[in-house]
């Protein structure tokens, strides 16, 4: 079914739409009939032509009577402009499908604009060349540069698909700690829409008008004038932890694009503000993840140890007696 020739992957296939299907949408058609990819991708090959119905290209929305001749004759480019690099990676787990890793705060996740290179991609495709062949070299979901901690890799286009209809789903379960400034109630649910801002292109902003998203947080520490959060992911949009802490009043502590001066700090120790004002980052890592394993179908969690400059943040703070 795929074939690599010259640097490129072609998928070719033929199918016959099931008459119980008469009535769908030919691209949820093609999803269960080719379950290796996306619903995304293969909608895409209807409107590249690349997939034909009785040798006519047919939209997306267009609807099956069943029985029809299916034709997929596709192409996938692998990611030629990355490059191998070698650059030190903790590599928590990995098998033939999944890879985990632990990224520390500084790495960007993939090259992009203002980062050719240097990157948490560059990394993986020196340890696993392979992954050239998978869009976007097998990376599922982000987190910030200056964002700590674990991160799930497919190693396959199958485990990629896979992955990327558990996050559509919310049943691959994502937790953080975090450190914020103020003290939140004991727990809560910030459910709150956002898009991008419209005058800084680089943050988002809570909007009515914005995609849902929704952050579940649970207070496990008060430190002087800081509290210290396990936050639970529901959705997964840009800044999303950051946004929302900001919104309810709690940002996070070293987080320059979100944060709006000291907030209340004014009766804090010199000690206690030049460590704040010191820390490089926000204080934000990505703990634990558990999955539905894309290939074992059975539950896999994972958890790494919380970022060194974290913990010492934390410990600086309680020894100051805030």
């Amino acid at each position: 079914m795929a074939d690599r020739q010259n640097d490129k992957i072609y998928i070719q296939a033929q199918f016959k739409v099931p008459l119980e299907e008469s009535g769908s949408r030919i691209d949820q058609v093609l999803a269960r009939l080719m379950p290796d990819y996306s619903r995304a991708r293969l909608s895409q090959w209807l409107v590249d032509g690349q997939i034909l119905v009785n040798g006519e290209p047919l939209k997306p929305k267009n609807r099956v009577l069943g029985g029809e001749n299916i034709a997929v004759n596709a192409t996938l480019e692998p990611q030629v402009d990355w490059t191998a690099e070698t650059i030190p990676l903790d590599v928590v787990y990995a098998d033939n499908d999944l890879i985990i890793v632990n990224k520390p705060a500084g790495l960007v996740v993939h090259p992009g604009h203002g980062n050719p290179s240097g990157t948490l991609v560059n990394a993986l495709l020196d340890l696993y060349p392979e992954l050239e062949e998978i869009p976007r070299a097998g990376i599922v979901h982000r987190l910030d540069k200056d964002t700590s901690g674990i991160l799930a890799v497919a190693r396959s286009l199958k485990a990629q698909t896979n992955l990327v209809r558990q996050l559509k789903d919310r049943s691959m379960s994502r937790q953080y700690c975090a450190l914020v400034y103020g003290h939140p109630s004991k727990e809560g649910t910030i459910d709150a829409p956002m898009e991008r801002h419209r005058l800084q292109r680089t943050k988002m902003t809570v909007a009515f008008s914005g995609k849902p998203a929704v952050t579940k947080y649970r207070l496990t520490e008060i430190t002087g004038h800081f509290a210290w959060l396990d936050v639970k992911l529901e959705t997964g949009r840009t800044h999303q932890i950051r946004v929302h802490m900001t919104h309810i009043g709690h940002p996070l502590v070293g987080d320059a694009a979100y944060r709006q001066g000291r907030l209340g700090l004014g009766h804090a120790t010199q000690e206690v503000r030049a460590l704040i004002d010191g820390f490089p980052r926000q204080a934000l890592h990505a703990r634990r993840l558990g999955l539905i394993h894309p290939t074992r179908d059975e539950l896999v969690e994972f958890e790494v140890p919380i970022a060194s400059d974290l913990i010492d943040l934390l410990i600086a703070l309680r020894a100051a007696d805030v």
